[in-house]
């Protein structure tokens, strides 16, 4: 028998600057891609809600914001035992240290007594994991969970899938481990069945999962309702992942989704306000929320990586082939920066800013390649960010920038006739060496 003290999770599906992508959050599964680039995160607590509303089987959980709501907890909230965890975005938190010297953001008891001064530790502490900043991040609520023990760990997951042309659920009588381990060393142990989108997940469907999942025999309707109702959850709430592991089975016959990763379309950002509105934004970098906000496509590459060649792009594409050719030039990019084809002066300027305040860059490149941009509304925005999106408006970063495209012969010319700092030029090649030079303060 394990015990499973882990509750429900969370994770986002990061835009990951890669050209071959994995099944985010799933390992890599043959055949299967996901398509979503959100940067959304929720806490657990929140993944929880959001399942139980659609009538799924979840750990019992309540939520303390302060000591006296866990004091308060303890009193009405009656379970064999407990499992605290302290609520960030991290990973790793059962073997992080909080900043008070208290140890492990995940803590069991079977005492009601010992919750609230467990909370206590955790709360307004800024907990340190592998996967926080070093100075950890600030713990603002803490879970309260039921830990239930398993006698069976299975995998589930349901997925948008490009090459089924719609969802696909992928399942295995073996969970509580990594998919991709099965996937190497046992692949006739996972099933994978693409969906008709009008038809969804029917019950017969459902009963053949149950039993590919090996339940016995007596849970194999409850598995299958289980199945419908997360299948259901997956279509209403716009998501193109949900993954359950493990997908277990407790000593006193209950079937239970223990952890569980939500990823969402952004394109149904506007259907789903109720979810999107929960999104917490407090650990996310300032300029990736800047960028977010303008609708672009901006990740840091960090302070480790000693970038200093802020980039601005339009296109995925052509914003990792410029950062490509930076570093064949010996240079190395700041940032990955895709504003798309929407836009407009308001949003250049607003880019510019966000490169502007990384202290490390020491020089901006721009590449556009016009089709339904107008290189004008570039030059435009370009130019009305010398004023406001520099440190220093009087001793501005150097700037090179590439235009093709939709009206960029006279957008050039609008720049290089601005009397400002910048530097228009036509070649890629010469673009690049220009901006790796300047950044190496020649």
């Amino acid at each position: 028998m394990k015990r499973f003290a882990s509750a429900l999770t969370a994770s986002s599906s990061h835009f990951h600057l890669l050209r071959h992508s994995p099944m985010a959050g799933c390992g890599h599964v043959p055949g299967i891609v996901l398509v979503s680039k959100r940067h959304l995160n929720l806490h657990e607590y929140q993944s929880k809600a959001l399942m139980q509303d659609h009538k799924i089987n979840i750990q019992k959980f309540r939520v303390a914001n302060s000591v006296q709501e866990a004091e308060q907890i303890a009193k009405e909230f009656k379970v064999r035992e407990y499992v605290i965890k302290a609520q960030i975005l991290a990973g790793g938190r059962g073997k992080g240290t909080f900043s008070n010297g208290f140890k492990g953001g995940v803590q069991l008891t079977q005492d009601p007594a010992q919750v609230a001064p467990l909370v206590s530790k955790m709360l307004n502490s800024r907990l340190v994991t592998k996967q926080t900043p070093p100075e950890g991040v600030l713990v603002q609520r803490v879970m309260v969970a039921e830990a239930l023990d398993l006698v069976r760990e299975t995998y589930l997951a349901i997925l948008m899938d490009r090459d089924s042309g719609g969802p696909v659920v992928v399942a295995s009588s073996q969970g509580g481990v990594d998919i991709e381990e099965v996937a190497e060393t046992n692949p006739e142990a996972i099933v994978r069945l693409p969906l008709d989108i009008n038809k969804g997940l029917g019950l017969e469907q459902a009963r053949m999962l149950a039993e590919k999942l090996q339940f016995s025999v007596n849970l194999r309707e409850e598995v299958a309702q289980q199945l419908i109702r997360l299948y259901d959850m997956f279509l209403r709430r716009d998501c193109v992942q949900l993954e359950i592991n493990p997908f277990g089975e407790t000593p006193d016959g209950r079937v239970v989704c223990f952890d569980a990763k939500l990823n969402f379309d952004d394109s149904a950002a506007y259907r789903q306000k109720d979810i999107f509105s929960q999104e917490d934004l407090s650990e996310s970098d300032p300029a990736e929320v800047a960028a977010q906000r303008v609708g672009v496509n901006y990740v840091s590459m960090g302070a480790a990586s000693g970038g200093n060649i802020g980039c601005m792009v339009n296109g995925a594409g052509l914003a990792m082939a410029t950062m490509d050719i930076v570093q064949l030039h010996g240079g190395k990019p700041a940032n990955f920066l895709d504003v798309g084809g929407m836009v407009n002066q308001k949003s250049v300027e607003a880019v510019f800013r966000i490169i502007g305040s990384d202290a490390q860059v020491k020089s901006i490149f721009v590449n556009i390649f016009a089709g339904i941009v107008d290189c004008a509304t570039v030059a435009k925005g370009i130019l009305g960010a010398f004023d406001t999106a520099f440190p220093d408006p009087n001793n501005p970063l150097p700037l090179v920038v590439r235009l093709l495209g939709n009206n960029a012969a006279a957008a050039s010319d609008m720049l290089r006739e601005s009397g400002r700092p910048i530097h228009a030029v036509e070649g890629f090649d010469e673009a690049a060496a220009l901006a790796v030079k300047f950044a190496r303060g020649g």
